[in-house]
């Protein structure tokens, strides 16, 4: 029975692929728009600044399927860094220092590179 869904895996490729971005996008909305509700606003050209213009520019790219690979890359090594910066210095486990998302973000964006972004995109394969 389950083998007949494997039929739809480009479908449910592109669907994980656009909730994600959706998801990524308001992480950076968050930063640079203060929505949804902020708990601060970074200074203009901090790196954090930076981060919320890649989330929301890699983002939409993502979303969209247009150059996903190459956003992907640029999203997952965001994520890396983000987690290795900001969030393992507080605790060693994710859960407690937050990175959680970060590292769910990073390792879909790096299937993302190697998989494509299924159906339902810009740049069609």
């Amino acid at each position: 029975m389950f083998d007949r869904l494997s039929a739809y895996a480009p479908q449910a490729l592109a669907v994980l692929r656009i909730v994600a971005a959706l998801l990524f996008i308001a992480h950076g909305t968050q930063k640079l728009l203060g929505f949804p509700a902020a708990e601060f606003a970074p200074p203009a050209f901090s790196i954090f600044w930076f981060a919320g213009v890649i989330e929301i520019i890699t983002g939409v790219m993502i979303g969209v399927g247009f150059f996903t690979r190459p956003a992907a890359f640029i999203a997952s090594g965001t994520m890396a860094f983000a987690y290795w910066m900001a969030h393992a210095p507080a605790n060693f486990f994710p859960v407690n220092n937050g990175g959680d998302a970060a590292i769910l973000f990073c390792f879909f964006f790096l299937y993302l590179v190697f998989a494509g972004p299924g159906t339902w995109s810009v740049n069609k394969q």
